[in-house]
């Protein structure tokens, strides 16, 4: 039976993605906010929003960032103006999955509400520790772009030890790095040791960034205080990974002539095919059924 697909809107990720899921079969796939892309998929149907048919979708493809908190979908190929609403959810067939990278309350309280399936791909562990090895490549080269030392022997504080924590820490230690990580609980704190790394609890971290050459954070809430970027030395390099707003006191950070950047969707930027591969094999096993006996 034919599977139709809507992919709405993305970035470069998503032209590798695209380019996956065209390997499935008996599939047509509608492409909406790629009308200024150069490259063109052969085969695939380019089309409007306002053209697309939701009751006959099996699945639609959001952005990586999903809409904003008022239904917006940011389209990097085009500029047309892509607004989904509640009447336009309720249109889709109850058996039509709807992928995004991440979910805000807008996404979650309509499909909960029209009781569509939502599926954030990013709170999948699959995805996200496949996606912390480009976003780990990627924070190293911004180390070594930003800094006039090496990373081999200079002083790194990882601040989480979820799944892009425990990658970046492992990269830059295998780089010949000091690296220490700042974690809350006891299990991750004897864990970090046990990988040959320096635990620090939470609340103790402003007592080490006096010895600090990168200081490297992975925590979506504001956790590198101003306490903590005061004992920074001014040579300091602060890279934030946690998505939008970050975790760090930027304000503090340029006050103190600190160089802080928030570095977000790092896949994207240093490895769209790798990252669109990764998203593309999690919708395949979801459309093809083989999710279910995961």
């Amino acid at each position: 039976m034919n599977q139709v697909i809507a992919v709405i809107g993305g970035d470069a990720r998503y032209l590798e993605l695209i380019r996956q899921l065209q390997t499935l079969p008996d599939t047509t796939i509608y492409l909406v906010g790629f009308d200024k892309l150069e490259q063109g998929f052969t085969g695939l149907k380019q089309v409007d929003f306002v053209e697309l048919e939701q009751a006959k979708l099996d699945a639609v493809i959001l952005p990586i960032t999903g809409t904003n908190s008022k239904g917006y979908v940011e389209t990097v190929f085009s500029d047309q103006e892509i607004k989904l609403t509640k009447q336009w959810f309720a249109q889709l067939k109850k058996s039509t999955l709807v992928f995004t990278g991440i979910t805000n309350d807008f996404l979650t309280s309509v499909t909960d509400e029209l009781h569509v399936s939502l599926i954030p791909l990013f709170n999948r562990d699959d995805v996200a520790i496949y996606n912390s090895i480009p976003t780990a490549e990627g924070t190293i080269m911004m180390a070594i772009e930003h800094t006039d030392y090496t990373i081999h022997s200079s002083r790194v504080i990882v601040v989480g030890f979820g799944r892009v924590g425990n990658t970046v820490a492992n990269k830059f230690s295998a780089l010949g790095a000091e690296v220490s990580v700042c974690a809350r609980s006891i299990m991750d704190l004897a864990r970090i040791t046990e990988m040959g790394h320096t635990a620090i609890p939470f609340e103790k971290l402003h007592e080490h960034t006096n010895e600090c050459d990168l200081l490297i954070n992975t925590v979506p809430a504001q956790v590198v205080k101003k306490e903590s970027i005061q004992q920074l030395p001014s040579h300091a390099f602060i890279i934030d990974l946690a998505s939008k707003p970050g975790g760090t006191d930027f304000a503090y950070a340029d006050q103190r002539g600190i160089k802080a950047i928030l570095a977000r969707s790092l896949p994207g930027i240093v490895a769209p095919k790798t990252a669109g591969k990764i998203l593309a094999d999690v919708i395949k096993q979801f459309l093809t059924n083989e999710e279910e006996r995961i």
